[in-house]
């Protein structure tokens, strides 16, 4: 009897330190769903700026590609039109939301695997800040270094 017990509150912590706080899961599922990276825009410098994102494409290839986010097995993609610049097709990512700490709002974390959910990444990922986030629209902001001076990228999407 102890024994079982012991087992069943043990299981209970366990599956407690594994769950996702109330705020975690309420973004994650307005999150889940299809949306449309509308624009990408550069704060705290001056200039204009061409970068490639997510060491995969340029800024212009990302503007009006599509993201989808399925919440149930925290996997998703996003697709890049083709074009000249642009090497088009489908990115696959496995993403989550950070919980917020004294040094960063909640992040969107991800990492891209391949089609069978392999990481291709090396465990290398990204964070993106979450801004904003409702029903509709959704503002995430990196924070990145150019010539040694801070640079803030923004993405804004809205929803499909």
């Amino acid at each position: 009897m102890v024994k079982q017990f012991f087992f069943v509150a043990l299981a209970g912590i366990f599956l407690a330190s594994c769950s996702v706080s109330k705020s975690a899961r309420t973004q994650r599922n307005l999150m889940s769903g299809t949306w449309s990276l509308d624009n990408i825009s550069y704060e705290n410098n001056s200039g204009n700026f061409k970068s490639v994102i997510f060491n995969d494409a340029e800024d212009i290839c990302f503007e009006g590609s599509d993201w989808f986010f399925r919440d149930n097995n925290s996997t998703g993609r996003y697709t890049i039109a083709q074009s000249t610049l642009c090497n088009g097709g489908d990115r696959f990512f496995r993403w989550s939301v950070v919980e917020p700490s004294q040094n960063y709002s909640s992040q969107l974390q991800f990492k891209f695997i391949d089609e069978n959910r392999k990481d291709i990444s090396g465990g290398y990922g990204y964070r993106l800040n979450i801004v904003s986030l409702t029903e509709q629209a959704m503002t995430l902001k990196s924070n990145v270094s150019v010539d040694g001076q801070p640079v803030t990228i923004v993405y804004e999407f809205t929803k499909k």
